[in-house]
Formats: C-alpha cells, structure tokens, sequence
C-alpha cells in the first residue's frame, strides 16, 4: 500500500474543504440526458436511483458508459443498461458505449454516441450519475470535452457513514482521499476543467 493509499486527512481544515467543494449537491431541473458512469460497485444503488430520477421526470434520455473490467465478460454498459431497462427505464431511451476504461474516456467515447444519436447542440442540461466519493470529478471531466452544457451532479454509495462523515470511515475515506488527491494533478494535465466556474 502506497502513502496516497494509506494517508488520512491533514487536518479539519482539510475535512471542511473536501466536505465544501468536492462532495457537493447540486440542485437538480429536469435535463435532457441522464450520464451514467459506468462501475462494478453499488450498481444497484446506481440503478436504483437513475429509475427515481426517471419517474419523476428528470431525463428524457440516458447513457451509460463503461467498459469490461479484468475479469469481467460484460461491459459495465451492458450490466448496468440490462440492470434499467428491468426496473423499468425504457431500453430505447438509453444510448450505450462500451469502451471506457477510466472517467475521462467515459466522456470521450460517449460525446460521439450522444452526437450522432441526439445532436449535442440539442442538449442543454446533463444530470452526471455516479459513485459519492469520486463527485465533482465526473462534472468536472464533462466540462473539459463539453463546457456549453449545463451540468448536474447526483452521487450514490453504500456505506453506513453519512457523507459528510466519510473520514470516519477508513474504507470511505481512503476511497475520498484518492480521488481527492487527483484534482489539482489532474487539472494541471487538462484532463479536468474547472466546474463550477
């Protein structure tokens, strides 16, 4: 275990930040596209809360991106569409790419799917779906490949410890911490952007 593995917060300061600007809620509007970032973990939680956000209006479209993961058959696309589409979302509402190994490609593979399918121009708004701990992140690599949309941000995970508790729990605050540590060297390189600005 490396010390990026193993570190803890460096002080409430710390906690105080990441509680302000990267575990963030944003208020929701209905949107015409519902981003799924794919995973293998809490998928039902993930499921679960795009077939609310469908029954009470929030997308019109969705897409699910992810790739297959060592040791995996299926694609995270395919688990996670399969997975909607037998709660209930309708299977032709929801686009899919397949390729996607990590965030940044989830977007870059799937802005080509959202053009040719719905026109990218004719999306205004973006409700981003995924895990709690990896948060701004997700909108945060949407706004370097697409600023002109307006986005939004939903986040799920199974842990016990509420969010803004995280670095109580050492499996949720490693999981943090990580992603954590990722945004400024990840900014630096261009693979994120600012959001919001």
């Amino acid at each position: 275990m490396d010390d990026r593995e193993s570190r803890l917060p460096t002080s409430a300061a710390e906690i105080a930040e990441i509680n302000r600007t990267h575990l963030i809620d944003t208020a929701l509007k209905p949107a015409d596209l519902l981003f799924v970032f794919g995973t293998r973990q809490d998928v039902a939680l993930r499921v679960e809360e795009a077939l609310k956000l469908w029954r009470e209006g929030f997308f019109r479209w969705g897409i699910v991106s992810g790739g297959v993961t060592p040791g995996g058959s299926l694609s995270e696309c395919e688990v996670i569409k399969a997975a909607m589409v037998e709660r209930g979302i309708p299977t032709d509402r929801i686009l899919e790419e397949h390729r996607a190994m990590n965030t940044g490609e989830n977007v870059i593979f799937s802005l080509p799917v959202i053009d040719a399918a719905l026109g990218l121009k004719n999306v205004r708004g973006v409700i981003c779906l995924g895990n709690t701990w990896i948060a701004r992140r997700y909108p945060m690599t949407l706004h370097r490949h697409w600023p002109e949309v307006a986005k939004m941000l939903v986040t799920v995970d199974s842990f016990a410890t509420p969010r803004a508790l995280w670095h109580t729990n050492p499996e949720f605050s490693r999981r943090v911490l990580r992603e954590w540590d990722k945004i400024e060297p990840y900014k630096a390189r261009g693979f994120i952007a600012e959001w919001p600005e």
